[in-house]
């Protein structure tokens, strides 16, 4: 049976989950806002889904088996629009999400691979080799580049041969960009992201309470593989309208901003996370106009 959403009931959703963008993605926002309205809409729904499931996998305080649970709520949920369509009901995000489910063929599987990533969080798992931390980075990073493409392109049947490749690679990229900015407040949690292969390389056993000169030069390594990741995923500029590759360029260009920042003074991620004052993430926005232009993007 297919469930058509209200008009009004869509817009109040949307707005809700407008509002969690707003107050929550503090990079993802600066490039949403350059977006059309409808587009816009549609990118607020996925990221209140995934702020939501993220929320879950970082919510200390809950017994493990009750944050699998939660999860296992979000999976139910995703089957449920895949059977009706929409979703109805008080929760807005799943109202908002099923409506840009219809209206731009979002890829159900990649809200699915977003769960599994972080159900792979609330188990701590580590991974020894960096194939492996590839693997976790498109689930819970590379899922949400192939979900944003399907509404740059105005749904997933219109996009470009190649493109979810390059959109999956920024995801990687923005990923690992996170896990370097994110190595002190992921220890505190009991977590380490960096391969175990690595670590030991540069002697890093015990990470990041090792050597500093040590610690800082597996930092420099993996920020080095996350410019690689960027380089290869900026292909997706070239094949997206101007105003999604704007919105591209605004989010990358924040995070490669850090990387940048991370890569000249690697022992600084030791001490804390690393971000952008609001200024300089508009400054990067606006650029990101300028730099769409040239790009050449379609449409």
């Amino acid at each position: 049976m297919s469930v058509t959403v209200p008009a009004v009931e869509a817009e109040l959703a949307y707005r809700a989950c407008e509002r969690i963008t707003r107050a929550e993605a503090a990079n993802f926002y600066y490039g949403i806002r350059l977006l059309p309205r409808a587009k816009r809409e549609a990118m607020s729904a996925v990221y209140a889904f995934a702020r939501r499931v993220d929320d879950i996998g970082d919510a200390g305080g809950l017994a493990v088996e009750e944050q699998l649970a939660r999860l296992g709520a979000e999976r139910e949920m995703l089957a449920a629009i895949a059977r009706q369509g929409a979703v109805l009901g008080q929760d807005p995000v799943s109202v908002a999400l099923g409506h840009a489910w219809r209206r731009y063929g979002l890829p159900l599987d990649a809200l699915e691979l977003l769960v599994d990533g972080v159900e792979l969080d609330v188990r701590a798992a580590r991974f020894e080799r960096f194939d492996e931390l590839v693997q976790y980075c498109r689930a819970v990073a590379g899922s949400i580049g192939r979900l944003c493409l399907a509404i740059f392109c105005g749904g997933s049947w219109n996009e470009p041969e190649g493109a979810s490749e390059l959109a999956d690679t920024l995801g990687v990229a923005m990923q690992l960009t996170n896990i370097l900015r994110d190595v002190r407040e992921d220890h505190e949690r009991g977590r380490c992201y960096l391969p175990a292969e690595d670590l030991r390389r540069f002697g890093c056993q015990g990470f990041p309470d090792c050597a500093p000169a040590a610690a800082a030069s597996v930092i420099d390594f993996e920020a080095q593989r996350a410019e690689e990741w960027f380089a290869r995923g900026l292909g997706l500029v070239g094949l997206i309208d101007a105003r999604s590759a704007s919105c591209v360029l605004a989010m990358t260009g924040i995070y490669r901003a850090i990387l940048s920042r991370i890569a000249a003074a690697p022992e600084s991620a030791l001490h804390g996370r690393l971000a952008l004052t609001p200024g300089e993430k508009a400054w990067v926005a606006a650029r990101s106009l300028v730099l769409a232009r040239r790009a050449g993007g379609q449409g």
